[in-house]
């Protein structure tokens, strides 16, 4: 029993680990871009793109007697002519237009004749000056296949372009991948399912369970990653975004009044005026006493400090110097 669950286990890995590495490339073949594939909507997408038969998406490998595991080659995929260029396209474009509503109006209409929906929509009022006016952005999707009629419609609506920005993701060799190691994993899931048929304890059961559940979660992200690249090569976007025509506004300066200067009376001359006298004579005497402050402290702080000593000196001298001599002797 153990060996047998040794060997089941064993096997169940080596799927994995083949279902992982061994996964089959398919060649794209180039396919004109005139003829992109037919438009499906989002929430179904088709199961083969460009008309590939669904049986192609599940073979089963084949088993050998000594029990090891044989993938299809590439040229036992699927044929290659069945998968054409999937391109996802975007588009950005900025519009000047003279009536934001009417223009919305002529965007929704261009929605419905190409077979498309709004993906998001928003609208803004902004002052100018004493006016109001709208802007507005539009997100949209529209099939493949009418992406360029769609832009030359929207493109007629606006009085000028201010922008316009393209672009072209090819997506079609990450497609196949998916598809390959899709179908490898659907193989590993059918031979999981035979191992736990032959399980022969719930012990066993259990462990295999598991790696299929694991391999199922696998499945589903591809699957799902499938589906998104085929809705977006199936719709393209286009943001359109709407600013009005703004007019012009000339300001025009306001003059400003001249201040003109009141005439002043010419003073007329006073009468003699004693108590004015008093006090320039005041404020001279002031003045007087002031610089004969200002020069005793000149001599005081800095006279004295020098004179001084130089005539105490030469006093000193003069003293000393007459009594040597003495008094003049009387006739």
């Amino acid at each position: 029993m153990r060996n047998s669950f040794a060997t089941l286990t064993s096997s169940i890995l080596l799927l994995q680990l083949l279902a992982a590495c061994a996964s089959p490339t398919v060649a794209p073949v180039e396919a004109p871009l005139a003829q992109p594939p037919a438009a499906q909507p989002l929430e179904a997408p088709p199961p083969g793109i460009g008309g590939a038969p669904e049986a192609a998406a599940e073979q089963p490998a084949e088993s050998q007697p000594s029990g090891a595991i044989i993938y299809r080659t590439s040229s036992e995929v699927a044929p290659a002519a069945a998968v054409p260029h999937l391109i996802v396209k975007d588009a950005q474009l900025t519009l000047l237009v003279d009536d934001t509503d009417r223009v919305i109006d002529g965007i929704m209409q261009v929605v419905g004749d190409v077979g498309g929906y709004v993906i998001s929509s928003r609208v803004t009022n902004q002052q100018w000056f004493d006016k109001t006016y709208k802007f507005a952005t539009i997100t949209m999707a529209v099939p493949a296949d009418e992406f360029e009629r769609a832009l030359r419609r929207l493109r007629a609506l606006a009085l000028r372009i201010n922008e316009e920005t393209s672009s072209g993701q090819d997506v079609t060799d990450e497609y196949v991948d998916l598809q390959s190691r899709l179908e490898s994993l659907e193989a590993t899931r059918d031979r999981i399912l035979d191992f736990l048929k032959r399980a022969n304890t719930v012990d066993d059961a259990l462990k295999v369970n598991e790696q299929l559940a694991a391999v199922e979660a696998q499945i589903e992200e591809v699957q799902g990653r499938i589906n998104y690249l085929s809705g977006r090569a199936s719709f393209s976007t286009i943001t359109i975004s709407l600013e009005p025509d703004l007019p012009v506004v000339t300001l025009t300066p306001t003059a400003t009044a001249s201040i003109t200067p009141t005439p002043t009376a010419t003073p007329t001359p006073l009468p003699w005026d004693p108590n004015k006298t008093f006090q320039r004579a005041r404020g001279t005497l002031s003045g007087i006493y002031q610089a004969i402050g200002e020069l005793v402290i000149w001599l005081a702080v800095v006279v004295v400090p020098v004179v001084g000593p130089l005539f105490l000196i030469g006093w000193l001298i003069w003293y000393f110097t007459r009594r040597r001599v003495g008094p003049p002797a009387a006739k």
